[in-house]
């Protein structure tokens, strides 16, 4: 059933999931980001930059699988999707794609009311997941940001209370210095992986839901 959802809502000519240009131009920007970190000392970013996401296989599983688990019984939207899906190659235009699609689900018992309110309960299912998601996001970015910016906190901390006692603990300061800039590479490669997989997870959820968005514009352009 999930390669079957994928099949009406991943187009051939869709992003791949895993485009190595984009893992390429994440290389870049994590290395752009160590030098960065390594020519200055102790400087904590104030924002990560914006990455642009990619629709993402993982993503497009989680949330088609999502729509799966909650599929309704009967003829419903994602049947009437299918319909459309064989449909494609056929000589006709839009209107009567959809108008014949529409044909095949009458005949079940569907009307076009129901299947845009099933339509509507799927946005709903995508929602959730994306709440879901969210909250995920929140308890990744204190694991793995807040954490490691309260302990670079704590070591500039130290590490001025040490520089006040001069040659006596010089050597202290300056092993404080090196774990300082470890932590702070490892919080900016920290930061922008979690922008990465939240931009990614937008992206796909941004696709999804407005392929289902322009059928249910559709539908009620066309189903009357």
């Amino acid at each position: 059933m999930l390669k079957k959802l994928k099949s009406l809502f991943i187009e051939e000519d869709d992003p791949k999931p895993e485009n190595e240009t984009g893992k390429s131009a994440q290389s870049d920007s994590s290395a752009a980001s160590k030098n960065t970190s390594s020519s200055s000392t102790i400087q904590t970013p104030q924002s990560t930059p914006r990455v642009p996401g990619q629709v993402k296989s993982k993503f497009m599983n989680i949330l088609l699988g999502a729509l799966e688990k909650n599929n309704l019984e009967g003829i419903d939207y994602l049947e009437y999707k299918q319909s459309l899906k064989s449909l494609e190659k056929m000589p006709m235009d839009e209107p009567t794609r959809y108008k014949s699609a529409f044909a095949m689900a009458q005949a079940m018992g569907a009307t076009p009311e129901h299947l845009i309110q099933t339509a509507d309960h799927y946005l709903k299912v995508l929602l959730q997941e994306e709440q879901k998601f969210g909250h995920a996001l929140d308890n990744q970015r204190l694991k793995q940001i807040d954490a490691k910016q309260q302990k670079i906190n704590q070591l500039k901390e130290t590490m001025q209370q040490k520089a006040e006692q001069i040659k006596k603990l010089s050597a202290e300061i300056e092993k404080h210095q090196q774990q300082s800039a470890k932590l702070e590479d490892e919080l900016t490669d920290a930061a922008t992986k979690v922008e990465v997989t939240k931009s990614d997870f937008e992206a796909s959820y941004a696709s999804l839901v407005s392929k289902i968005s322009q059928d249910v514009e559709k539908m009620k352009s066309y189903l009357k």
